[in-house]
């Protein structure tokens, strides 16, 4: 298939990676802050077991960066987030929330600290660079940000580390859960990072050249493939095994991080100040309205994740909505995360859902669905 075919203009962006998923077999593709990503190699149950039992390749170029440095890097990073980041080491990552002034979430991306005054904010889907840059311009910070020549590479699965030792040797074995590492592979400039939107285990390889991408792919394909790997795509069944959010799905704007169960990610105590703080203390305060839950569906098993928001009942009084569903092969279940009322969020409490193939029931249940205490992403 000639890349070229797909397209809506120059508009929305192609990665470095782009043709090299076309000849690996990409058919669909999806748009993703501002970018084309790779949706459909086939089978998206093969693709879950590609993921689960080998390793997968994916373009998640999309994961834009946003490049802050200067002097006052450090505190400005900390005035976009409510994660308190007074112990985060260089060469270390960290999950964090970027809120603002309403305590409302607009991203959950992971922050790279790469020296104590260089940053990169790996994005989900919403533009804080513009959001990074507004707030830069009366802070009175001593920052420089801007968007950096560096698209990753999602290598996961089990078999993931056996591909990357082939590819780096032995020393990548003493990689951290959540810390990064700079290489070059045969000149092409590389971060790697133990990080990914998995739950597997798994590895983020950051191209710092982008006219190396295509060279890239192919050089870990080559490598790979003898080892069981396969290109693949981001996997919502396994990322809704893992309790992973999807912005705009799962959160937006008007989201918080308390009706997310992210108390973990938020420290109302710290001396530092941060965007959203005054907001955070007085939703703390007065609790919320709504929780996000898990929730196990009946029926027969999905034919692929929900593309709207199913309406959730109690007794046909509306509590909420169903924000991303799938079927499990591996868990034989229906699984979705869904946001209702907080008085109703107890687990084992039974919901009526109107799915987009009819009414069902549901029940609600402690999740991640899978693995909740990532042994597998961080072992």
């Amino acid at each position: 298939m000639n890349s070229d075919n797909f397209g809506f203009g120059t508009q929305i962006r192609k990665s470095p990676f782009f043709d090299a998923t076309v000849r690996w077999g990409a058919r669909d593709f999806s748009v993703y802050n501002h970018m084309y990503i790779p949706r459909d190699f086939g089978d998206p149950e093969q693709n879950f077991w590609n993921l689960v039992n080998d390793a997968i390749l994916c373009d998640v170029a999309v994961e834009r960066q946003v490049e802050i440095t200067g002097p006052d890097a450090a505190q400005f990073v900390q005035f976009l987030t409510p994660r308190n980041l007074s112990a985060m080491a260089v060469g270390q990552c960290k999950y964090i929330l970027i809120t603002n002034a309403d305590g409302g979430l607009l991203n959950d991306p992971v922050l790279l600290k790469l020296a104590e005054d260089h940053f990169w904010i790996s994005l989900a889907d919403s533009d804080i660079l513009l959001w990074a840059q507004g707030v830069a311009v009366h802070s009175g910070f001593d920052v420089n940000i801007r968007e950096p020549d560096v698209s990753p590479l999602q290598l996961q699965g089990p078999k993931s580390g056996q591909v990357m030792q082939a590819l780096f040797g032995e020393g990548i074995n003493d990689l951290r859960y959540y810390w990064l590492r700079e290489y070059q592979l045969d000149g092409i400039p590389l971060l790697v990072s133990r990080t990914g939107w998995s739950s597997e285990l798994g590895y983020e390889i950051y191209l710092k050249d982008g006219s190396r991408g295509n060279e890239l792919w192919d050089k870990i394909m080559a490598v790979g493939e003898p080892l069981g790997l396969k290109p693949g795509h981001t996997s919502s069944i396994r990322r809704i095994e893992g309790g992973m959010l999807s912005y705009h799905a799962d959160a937006d704007i008007n989201t918080n991080p308390f009706e997310l169960r992210f108390d973990r990610l938020v420290d109302l105590d710290m001396t530092a100040d941060f965007i959203g703080k005054s907001a955070l203390q007085r939703i703390y305060k007065e609790g919320v309205a709504r929780m996000q839950v898990g929730l196990v569906v009946e029926g027969a098993p999905l034919k692929g994740p929900n593309t709207t928001f199913w309406p959730v009942k109690i007794q046909g009084r509306d509590i909420g909505k169903v924000t991303s569903a799938v079927y499990s092969p591996r868990l034989k279940q229906n699984i979705a995360l869904a946001m209702v009322s907080s008085d109703v969020a107890a687990t084992g409490n039974e919901v009526d859902v109107d799915a987009s193939f009819g009414n069902t029931r549901a029940k609600i249940v402690d999740y991640p669905f899978y693995d909740p205490k990532k042994k597998v992403a961080s072992s």
